[in-house]
């Protein structure tokens, strides 16, 4: 191990970014400051804000103060390997990126820089049905992809719109369950946020068969219910229910064909003062009792905190705020480096709790 000032240094990880050294860009908390900076007062409110009081937006965060780690030790950690297997692909570590709309307001290359930055890290991303880029050039990129689902109104339109991304090779489908209607988000009502003149949400458009300027027109379905996931199941991709917090739920939605559970309550975004998602997992963690992976997003902004989310039995974390920070700072390149900077932080915990494989993260390693 090299020395430096007589003190052991660790040697630098192949994944340790390259950061902007005048932004002094050391950590995701950096890159939402700078992010606020650039980012216009509309899609600044947009991407940062939360439902009401915010107060699920807060307790995602607070949630992971509750948790301690109590870490191990004379194990060796030379070596870490952070690795998992989700629906039969292997991924270089957990963290996979969560869905989120309209990224062409953060950057001018929006989602396509995203999916570049995970797609050469061998990561995967979660495209969104109200993405402002097309599903099928987003697919063109390559790297592992899943596809977020809305459900539209019109039936006709809602099997166009995931035989789209069938037929464009996502891996699977992510079918949002909390958005039986808006949530009252009062940041965006004090700016008056309204969509950039200009800006496309050509997912929904073409499965529609609208033109973009008719979009605001598409209706969304407020009465979902466990036979729509029967149906979208049919299509023979793995459906992972996203929007579970009740373990009443995470039972139901195996009963009717999920392949995997997303814990999440939408980043704060729907209903306030709902349960923290990481407060929330063990619940569903013991609901499911192993049938299916269940998954994590809300609040996380560091490697403990994925941590955290693993040793309380979720196999793998999503992240969908800190990806916006990156694209707005640096497109392509800051997505990338929030991703390098969240896994390099990760491996590092990983070998300080003194668990080196993703299977040593164990509920015993918390208090």
């Amino acid at each position: 191990m090299p020395e430096q000032s007589g003190l052991p240094v660790p040697p630098r990880a192949s994944f340790e970014p390259a950061l902007p050294a005048d932004l002094n860009l050391i950590n995701l908390h950096d890159y939402e400051r700078v992010a606020a900076e650039r980012l216009a007062p509309g899609p600044l409110a947009y991407f940062s804000g939360g439902a009401e009081d915010e107060v699920t937006l807060r307790d995602n965060r607070a949630a992971f103060g509750r948790q301690a780690i109590v870490p191990r030790v004379m194990r060796d950690v030379s070596s870490v390997d952070m690795s998992v297997e989700v629906f039969g692909r292997r991924w270089p570590s957990p963290i996979f990126i969560a869905p989120t709309a309209l990224q062409r307001m953060a950057h001018p290359d929006g989602e396509l820089a995203t999916a570049r930055a995970a797609a050469s890290r061998g990561m995967t991303i979660t495209v969104s049905t109200s993405a402002s880029t097309d599903l099928a050039d987003i697919a063109a990129v390559g790297g592992p992809r899943w596809f977020q689902v809305y459900f539209l109104a019109d039936p006709g339109a809602r099997r166009a719109l995931v035989e789209r991304a069938v037929a464009s090779g996502y891996e699977a489908l992510v079918l949002t369950v909390d958005l039986a209607r808006i949530g009252r988000r009062e940041r965006d009502l004090r700016v008056g946020f309204q969509i950039p003149e200009g800006l496309q949400i050509p997912n929904v458009a073409i499965a529609a068969g609208v033109t973009p300027e008719e979009v605001a027109s598409v209706e969304f379905v407020d009465r979902m219910t466990w036979p729509d996931l029967e149906w979208l199941a049919g299509f023979g991709l793995p459906v992972i229910v996203k929007g579970i917090l009740h373990p009443d739920d995470a039972k139901l939605a195996i009963e009717h064909g999920a392949a995997g559970i997303e814990v999440s309550n939408h980043g704060g975004r729907q209903l306030d003062a709902t349960i923290a998602s990481l407060d929330a997992l063990p619940a569903v963690v013991d609901a499911v009792a192993g049938r299916i992976p269940v998954l994590l997003d809300g609040g996380v902004r560091r490697g403990v905190d994925v941590l955290m989310s693993l040793a309380l039995g979720a196999a793998a974390v999503g992240i969908g705020r800190p990806v916006i920070w990156g694209l707005a700072v640096d497109g392509q390149a800051g997505v990338g480096n929030v991703l390098d900077l969240l896994r390099r932080e990760l491996e590092n915990a990983m070998a300080l709790a003194g668990a080196p494989t993703i299977a040593d993260l164990t509920p015993e390693l918390l208090a």
